[in-house]
C-alpha cells in the first residue's frame, strides 16, 4: 500500500471514492484467516463482513483444499463480491481474506488482495494491513536485480522477498523477509497446508488469534486470525490472545508453532484504533474499545465542561464518547442527528443546488430535540474541518441556540505513514490554524479537544501497550519519508 516513485514527486491527496464528502480518515484494511474447517471459505467471508468498516474498496479470499490454492477478488463490498456460487468454487479447509482501502497505491483490481504467487517456495498468498515505509527502496533494488512487479502495492515487496530468500523452508523464508521490511504490518499468509500470521515488531496494527472447538468427526480445533475480535463473535470463535509484536505464528499439520523473528522494539500501537477505527464491540491491543471510547468522553467532560442542555453525538463515530461525556457531565444524551445508513457509492444530485447536500444525505437533524437547546456536539476528530462546519450549520438551522463542539482526541497535525490514509499536512486544519481559528471556521460557540495525556490515559497507555501518537505530535517511531518535501524528517529511534 505504498506509492510508486513516478507518482511520488507529484503526490496528490486522493479524492474520496465515495461521493459523500464526510471529512474522516479512511479506514485501513482488514485481514482474516481460518485453519482446519470444512467451510473455511464461508467463515472467511463472514469474518470479512464483520471487518467491512476497515475497507470498502475491494475484497478477496484465497482458499486451500490441501493441494492447491484458489482465489476470488473484486472491487466493491464483501456482500456484493461473494455469492453462494462464488464461495462454492472456493471450497476449502484453509482460507485467508482481505478487505481493502488503499492507503497508497492505486485503487484498482490489480492491487486487490490477497496477492497469490507460485514461487520456488511453492504456492502462497499473502494479505496485509499496514504500510511498509522502506518498500520503495526495496522495490528499486529488486527491480535492478531483475524482479518484475505486477502491482503498485507495497505488499508485493514482501512476496518477492519471501520468494528470493535463501532460506529453504517457507516459515524461515517468511521470517527472513519480515526482518528486511520496516513499518506497520499485520499479515496472514496461506500455503496449501499452512496458515501464517505475523505482526511487525512495534505492533502498529492489531491482529488477534481465536479458536473454535473441533467439529464432530474432526481431529483439530479450528484456529482463526482477524484484525478485530468482532469477526470472532460472528463466526462463534473464542478470542485467545493477540499475535505479539514481532511474532510469527505458523499453524499446520504439526499444530501451532510460534517464534519471535525480530529484535523487540518499543511498542507503538495505533491509538486511533481506539479513538475511531475499530468497532466498539472489539477487543483491540488487549483492551475493549468500548471502554476506551467511553473513558475518552468522560475525560473530555472533565477537561472541557460546557454549560449546555443536551449532549449530541455525530453518528456513528461520536456516539460512544458522547455517552461517556453525558455520564460524566450529567447533561442528557440525545440523538439529535440521525444517520442514513443506506447511502450508496453514488447519488443523483438535484440540478438546483442544495446547500450542504452531501452531508444532508447522510445526516438529518431532529428539530424537536435541538430547537432552543444549547448543544454539546461530540465527534472523534476534525480533519479538514469542512464537514464539522456543515454539521454545526445544520444544527443551527434546526433551531439550536448554541453549539459547543468537543473532540475526543487531540488536534491532528501530521499525516500517518503506517497504514491510515490521511491528508497532507497542508490540508489538516489543526496543522495550520489555532483552536480559536478552527472554532471560528466551523462556527461553534466553543471548541475543545481532548489533551494528549487525557487520551493516552483513557486508552490505558502503558498498562498493556504503549501507543503511537505521531498524528498528534509529529514524532514518528520509525524512519520515514516526508512525501510533501521529499526529504527525511525527524524521527524517534
Amino acid at each position: 500500500m505504498w506509492i510508486d516513485d513516478f507518482r511520488l514527486k507529484k503526490l496528490k491527496v486522493r479524492t474520496w471514492d465515495y461521493m459523500i464528502p464526510f471529512d474522516k480518515f479512511r479506514e485501513e484494511c482488514g485481514v482474516v484467516a481460518v485453519y482446519a474447517h470444512p467451510e473455511a471459505e464461508t467463515l472467511a467471508y463472514l469474518g470479512l463482513h464483520a471487518l467491512q468498516h476497515r475497507g470498502q474498496e475491494s475484497a478477496g479470499i484465497v482458499t486451500s483444499n490441501g493441494l492447491t490454492l484458489n482465489t476470488h477478488k473484486a472491487m466493491g463490498l464483501v456482500a456484493d463480491i461473494f455469492t453462494e456460487e462464488t464461495l462454492a468454487r472456493l471450497r476449502g479447509t484453509l482460507a485467508i481474506g482481505h478487505t481493502r482501502y488503499s492507503t497508497a497505491g492505486d485503487s484498482a483490481l490489480l492491487n486487490a488482495q490477497p496477492i497469490m504467487v507460485q514461487s520456488n517456495k511453492g504456492m502462497m498468498a499473502l494479505a496485509h494491513n499496514g504500510n511498509l515505509v522502506n518498500a520503495l527502496e526495496i522495490r528499486h533494488r529488486l527491480e535492478a536485480q531483475g524482479s518484475i512487479f505486477q502491482t503498485s502495492s507495497d505488499t508485493e515487496v514482501l512476496v518477492h522477498l519471501i520468494a528470493l530468500s535463501k532460506e529453504h523452508t517457507l516459515p524461515e523464508a517468511m521470517a527472513d523477509a519480515l526482518r528486511r521490511v520496516e513499518g506497520a504490518f499485520s499479515l496472514v499468509m496461506i500455503s496449501p497446508d499452512r496458515i501464517f500470521a505475523a505482526r511487525d515488531p512495534r505492533g502498529f496494527r492489531p491482529l488477534a488469534m481465536g479458536r473454535m472447538p473441533a467439529l464432530a468427526g474432526e481431529k483439530q480445533d479450528t484456529i482463526v486470525f482477524a484484525s478485530e475480535t468482532c469477526a470472532f463473535d460472528l463466526i462463534g470463535a473464542t478470542y485467545e490472545r493477540d499475535v505479539r509484536p514481532g511474532e510469527l505464528i505458523v499453524v499446520g499439520p504439526e499444530g501451532i508453532t510460534s517464534r519471535i523473528y525480530a529484535t523487540p522494539a518499543t511498542q507503538s500501537s495505533c491509538i486511533f484504533e481506539h479513538v475511531y477505527f475499530s468497532r466498539p464491540d472489539s477487543m483491540v491491543f488487549g483492551r475493549p474499545v468500548q471502554d476506551s471510547r467511553e473513558e475518552l468522553g468522560r475525560q473530555l467532560a472533565r477537561e472541557s465542561p460546557a454549560d449546555a442542555d443536551i449532549v449530541v453525538p455525530v453518528p456513528d463515530s461520536g456516539v460512544t464518547a458522547a455517552m461517556g461525556y453525558a455520564s460524566e457531565s450529567g447533561i442528557p444524551f440525545r440523538f439529535g442527528l440521525i444517520r442514513n445508513h443506506y447511502v450508496g457509492r453514488t447519488f443523483i444530485e438535484p440540478r438546483q443546488s442544495v446547500r450542504d447536500f452531501g452531508v444532508k444525505l447522510k445526516l438529518n437533524p431532529v428539530r424537536s430535540i435541538l430547537e432552543g437547546k444549547r448543544v454539546v456536539l461530540i465527534d472523534d476528530s476534525i480533519v479538514r474541518g469542512t464537514t464539522s462546519r456543515k454539521i454545526v450549520r445544520m444544527i443551527r438551522s434546526a433551531g439550536a441556540k448554541e453549539v459547543h463542539m468537543r473532540i475526543s482526541c487531540p488536534p491532528t497535525i501530521s499525516p500517518c505513514f503506517y497504514g491510515v490514509d490521511t491528508p497532507s499536512k497542508k490540508e489538516l486544519i489543526a496543522a495550520n490554524k489555532s483552536v480559536e481559528e478552527i472554532r471560528e471556521f466551523i462556527g461553534a460557540e466553543s471548541l475543545a479537544y481532548l489533551s494528549l495525556e487525557g487520551m493516552k490515559k483513557a486508552c490505558g497507555d502503558g498498562e498493556k501497550t504503549t501507543y503511537c501518537t505521531a498524528c498528534y505530535t509529529g514524532v514518528y517511531p520509525t524512519n520515514w519519508v516526508d512525501v510533501e518535501e521529499i526529504q527525511p524528517a525527524t524521527v524517534r529511534r
